[in-house]
């Protein structure tokens, strides 16, 4: 019998092994993309046909936490992680409502040393507001899960042991205060890794950390993610899932 199929033709079946590295989608901003340099914004209305495309799949977008809880009982087949960088302010006016809509929830990585603050670790802009700590609040209270992506959004590879040590571990301790809450996930800015790095962040009591491309440190602590924006539409993703699923190897305790 052939797979169901979708309406531009992409079977609609899960296609999720078990001891495959889990897929997880890399957003940052959800807004207006008319000027955006780095290719980080996505609109709400593609969002809005990406999880479409998702529900289409027979998947669901999910917390990283509940992906990985999941994957333990053995049930994680049809969920994908969805995780959203920098916690901009954005997230909560323009992509919460689209989550909600779709029966999906997600990761939100926030700087607690920037709360209030924009993006200006991106020298070309546009300026973006970041939530305020009541924003993160606000985000934790409705589900979100809070990560840490850091105190203020630099290249941790660069840092000497002082800076690494306080952008890793005092960044979940303000979380946690924060929100009341353990903090399992971290992000690295820029997704740059190195082995201290991943050291410095293990050692600071995270459950997992997520990366975008880290090669042999590719683990539950660098964990590989896929960018996912404005130009990604059914066919975009559809290749993406697929050469995920060929190109990632099985990585131990994930």
């Amino acid at each position: 019998m052939a797979a169901p199929t979708d309406s531009a033709g992409i079977s609609s079946r899960p296609a999720v092994r078990a001891g495959t590295v889990p897929w997880v989608a890399m957003y940052h901003s959800v807004g207006d993309c008319s000027d955006d340099p780095y290719r980080i914004t996505v609109t709400p209305e593609r969002l809005e046909q990406q999880l479409a495309w998702l529900h289409r799949r027979g998947l669901r977008g999910v917390p990283l936490r509940e992906l990985f809880s999941a994957r333990a009982r053995g049930e994680g087949r049809g969920l994908v992680a969805l995780t959203f960088d920098d916690g901009y302010a954005d997230f909560l006016t323009h992509a919460l409502p689209v989550l909600r809509r779709w029966n999906c929830g997600a990761t939100l990585f926030v700087l607690p040393g920037r709360f209030g603050g924009v993006n200006s670790w991106d020298p070309l802009g546009p300026r973006k507001a970041l939530l305020t700590a009541e924003g993160v609040r606000h985000a934790a209270a409705a589900g979100v899960e809070i990560g840490s992506h850091g105190l203020t959004h630099v290249d941790l590879t660069r840092v000497d042991d002082i800076t690494l040590g306080a952008e890793a571990a005092h960044s979940r301790e303000l979380l946690e205060e924060l929100t009341g809450a353990p903090v399992d996930g971290f992000c690295y800015p820029y997704g740059t890794v190195d082995r201290r790095v991943v050291s410095a962040v293990r050692d600071a009591g995270y459950a997992y950390a997520c990366a975008i491309d880290p090669g042999p440190l590719s683990g539950r602590h660098a964990l590989p993610r896929l960018h996912v924006g404005q130009n990604d539409t059914s066919w975009r993703l559809h290749l993406k899932y697929r050469l995920h699923r060929l190109r990632r190897r099985p990585v131990g305790g994930v």
